[in-house]
């Protein structure tokens, strides 16, 4: 008989709508169960899902719907990462107003994302352009102003002239604007801060007891905290070489133990030293005003060429009242880090040596390598940055670098000058205070107004929220609030006089460092229910990309502490454990010049290899390397295509299995295709199946031997592997066993008796534990399978399957079997076989026989569960 094939154009919205009118996803606080929060990092809607999407959320839903079925209480919602530069864009672009382009693009992605199947909680959706959701975030801006954790100071930042705001690090390429591409330049200005150094010390020591959190990323925001220890160091200037009034300069260094080895001390072109020193120096001013171009990065200052500027200054060394050093302005000095001065030992520091090569400074070495002549040691253009011990440096030589810091710290804190200790001990950080404050219009606006008889003053809370105006005009660069003729008009709360209300928005990280706290009581009319967030907090399993390893997790994990001190939750950590996916990527394909879609390219096999062509043109392609999907390279598969054509369980199955999960996953049709075929095929086995099975049987499935207990132990041991794999996200793993398992119960219901009823229970226990581990992968599929076999309810409601542990247990040993110490077979005996019944099955062994040729053994060595050795 035909079986009439799986149809998931048919299948898929049936149950998403049983689904949707069961409320099976929405989530009660006071339910039954352990709480389970898991959480894929919220899309931004920037008009259609992708790949990428789609194996972010179906992570994430296997989980939420694994945990499900295991008892637990589990929170698994969605919401919108929704302001940003590219809604003005579009704006500008498009002529339409960013919320209207931002709320069609939301519309648009939810209903992907709903064919998806995803078992979200769509009941506590918002996005973060929502007035309700920007409203509690000034709510939080207002708590941390109260609490000293918000600040306004003025501060270096990159400025794009052309675009005329200002630029997050991220956003500065090669220099450039990465929308105007204007060249970027560095000003100063007022700006709004989060103080997130109040709690480096916390961000930093608090990562090892993240345990779930992968190891890479831990070490990214180790790094990027920066946590040194050193000394802040007192040098005096020569005072005929010092400008007025100046007469010393401080550095902040970890490696004092390389004093011997200074060269220069360089000053950031904005220190008040080089200031000082460009009043009579028109050559120096220029310099200084030359390196305002750039961004102020770290990867910015690194990458730009090292320039300095000597001046006449010369500062005397703090070991050596006879030794003077230059003092340089340079550019890869910067203010906000340490003093914004440092010394330089070119010897034992690459960015020194390049610096001190240019400009024709000493190159002394202090530090000797292992097993290295101190006569001869010298430093290339390679600085010698690893251990050894010092020398060349007087009282310190012989010592290791750690010894000689010591000894440098004891005595310079012991030395005075001005009538101070010339050094301190000090713990540094890289991490600098968190920038808010953006020059446009699509973003959170700052909840503060300036007033000149009062200055700064926050908005009442009863005055909240601060709406952005509807009607804007983006027909000029810059931001569109400080051109609005009425929205900066505002009445100071303190004073009752005019006031102007802050024209800058807040950082779209600031709209993303909170979210995952509002989901655990979205309406509620502060910022958190603390009970509800107490409750479900922190994340379980937060799932995402890489690149937000630093600064999204940084800051989500700074807000919550920030959030702790002023009230809202008590917690130190937002996410207990994180797993970062790796990329959805293809192949390119070029015509000529032109990238080429995947849905527009043919590919055939011809003499041994592939030949693309274009279907449109029928015209030869390139076919270029597996790549990121990117809009730019046109190598990217439109989900919606893919289930239209094949269903979404197609596509779930495929990303899944193709590779772990914290790897890339490369798309291809012959996969895609595979999975497919598989879907076919499990419906197939249960539809041929179920027909021989007859009525449910009212106990539960039984056997002691034969085909019965056979289908019985390959289900249960795949459940119990599935099970594991899932609790480990090994979901590659977990599709593999259940392959395995099909072919098992494929060739088993071949041979299948229908006379035999324990045969028949335990090929329908069998099933019904199959659709249950498959339905966290593919959930519609697994609803269509539960219905043909004849389950009530929902196999989205089912409980997981529960596993027999006495059917996990190996009943048979397979035991080496050697030949005077070499290996020549094997031998499977009852896992309880005794020696006695061992050395019988040995003996009867073929090559046993044959080598023993009618003899009996000299010696017969058997180790129980180990091995056996027969000695001729």
């Amino acid at each position: 008989m035909t079986t009439e094939r799986y149809n998931p154009r048919t299948a898929e919205p049936k149950w998403q709508t049983a689904w949707a009118d069961a409320r099976l996803f929405e989530t009660r606080t006071d339910a039954a169960g352990e709480k389970y929060y898991v959480l894929e990092m919220f899309p931004y809607p920037s008009g259609r899902i992708h790949m990428g999407h789609v194996r972010n959320y179906a992570l994430g839903d296997v989980i939420a719907r694994y945990k499900r079925a295991r008892g637990f209480n589990v929170l698994h919602p969605m919401g919108w990462d929704a302001f940003g530069m590219p809604a003005e864009n579009a704006a500008m672009q498009n002529r339409v107003h960013p919320a209207k382009w931002t709320y069609e693009n939301i519309d648009t992605m939810r209903k992907q994302l709903k064919s998806m199947g995803l078992s979200l909680d769509w009941s506590r959706e918002f996005a973060t352009c929502d007035v309700e959701y920007y409203h509690r975030q000034q709510m939080l801006f207002l708590d941390m102003l109260e609490k000293g954790l918000a600040y306004r100071k003025k501060s270096k930042v990159n400025w794009d002239p052309v675009d005329m705001t200002v630029l997050a690090n991220e956003q500065v390429i090669d220099g450039k604007g990465w929308r105007s591409g204007a060249e970027v330049e560095s000003r100063e200005l007022v700006q709004w801060f989060f103080k997130i150094t109040d709690f480096a010390d916390d961000l930093a020591s608090a990562l090892d007891r993240l345990p779930q959190w992968p190891e890479k990323v831990r070490l990214m925001q180790r790094n990027w905290i920066g946590r040194s220890e050193g000394l802040m160091l007192r040098w005096a200037l020569a005072p005929e070489t010092a400008p007025a009034n100046e007469r010393e300069v401080t550095v902040f260094t970890t490696r004092p133990d390389t004093l011997y080895g200074a060269s220069f001390i360089a000053v950031a072109p904005d220190h008040p030293l080089a200031q000082k020193a460009a009043e009579g120096d028109e050559a120096l001013k220029a310099f200084i005003a030359e390196t305002r171009h750039g961004g102020i990065s770290a990867e910015a200052i690194e990458t730009a060429e090292k320039k300095g500027y000597r001046t006449s200054i010369e500062a005397v060394h703090p070991l050596d009242a006879t030794w003077r050093v230059p003092v340089y302005v340079a550019n890869f000095v910067l203010m906000e880090y340490g003093t914004g001065a440092v010394f330089g030992c070119p010897a034992h520091d690459q960015r020194d040596l390049d610096f001190a090569r240019k400009y024709g400074l000493p190159v002394k070495p202090v530090v000797l390598p292992p097993h290295e002549d101190p006569v001869a040691f010298s430093v290339g253009d390679e600085a010698y940055t690893d251990d050894g011990t010092i020398y060349n440096s007087k009282f310190l030589d012989g010592k290791t670098p750690a010894e000689a810091f010591e000894a440098v710290a004891a005595k310079l804190e012991a030395t005075e000058l001005f009538g101070k200790p010339q050094a301190a001990r000090k713990v540094n950080y890289r991490l600098r205070d968190w920038g808010v404050s953006r020059q446009r219009y699509w973003g959170c606006p700052i909840p503060v107004l300036h007033c000149d008889a009062c200055g700064v003053v926050p908005e009442r809370r009863e005055n909240l929220p601060v709406r952005l105006p509807d009607d804007i005009d983006f027909e000029k660069p810059g931001n569109p609030l400080d051109r609005h003729p009425t929205w900066r008009s505002a009445t100071c709360p303190q004073c009752g006089g005019e006031a102007s209300r802050e024209t800058d928005t807040m950082d779209t990280f600031v709209d993303s460092s909170w979210y995952f706290v509002r989901f655990t009581a979205p309406r509620a009319e502060e910022p958190t229910d603390p009970q509800a967030a107490n409750a479900w907090m922190p994340v379980d399993q937060y799932i995402g990309g890489i690149e937000h390893a630093i600064l999204h997790l940084l800051y989500s994990r700074f807000f919550v502490r920030a959030m702790r001190e002023c009230g809202h939750l008590d917690l130190d950590e937002p996410f207990k454990g994180l797993f970062t996916q790796g990329m959805v990527v293809h192949e390119t394909y070029r015509d000529g010049r032109e990238w080429v879609a995947p849905a527009d390219v043919r590919i055939v096999e011809a003499d041994g290899r592939r030949v693309a062509t274009r279907i449109s043109t029928d015209a030869p392609l390139q076919i270029g390397g597996i790549e990121k999907m990117s809009k730019s390279k046109k190598n990217v598969v439109d989900p919606d295509d893919i289930i239209a054509s094949y269903g979404a369980d197609t596509a779930r199955w495929f990303v899944l299995s193709d590779s772990p999960p914290d790897r890339d996953v490369i798309w291809s049709e012959a996969g895609v295709e595979g999975a497919h075929r598989f879907v076919q095929r499990l419906w197939r086995l249960f539809t041929e199946t179920a027909p021989k099975l007859g009525p449910a049987a009212d106990g539960a499935a039984e056997a002691t031997g034969g085909p019965a207990l056979d289908i019985r132990k390959a289900v249960h041991r795949t459940v119990a592997g599935v099970s594991d794999d899932i609790e480990r996200l090994a979901f590659n793993k977990a599709i593999a066993r259940v392959h395995e398992l099909v072919n098992q119960l494929a060739a088993a219901f071949g041979r299948l008796d229908p006379a035999d009823a324990g045969a028949r229970a335990a090929a329908r226990e069998a099933l019904s534990m199959l659709a249950r581990i498959v339905a966290p992968m593919m959930p519609h599929l697994a609803e269509s399978l539960w219905e043909v076999i004849g389950e009530a309810g929902l196999a989205a409601a089912a409980p997981w399957p529960a596993v027999d542990a006495s059917l996990l247990a190996d009943d048979q040993v397979t035991l080496p079997v050697q030949i005077n110490g070499k290996k020549r077979g094997d031998l499977t005996v009852p896992v309880d076989a005794g020696k006695a019944e061992i050395e019988r099955a040995v003996l009867a062994l073929d090559f046993v026989s044959a080598a023993l040729a009618g003899q009996a053994p000299k010696r017969l060595v058997v180790v129980p569960g180990r091995i056996v050795n027969v000695v001729v």
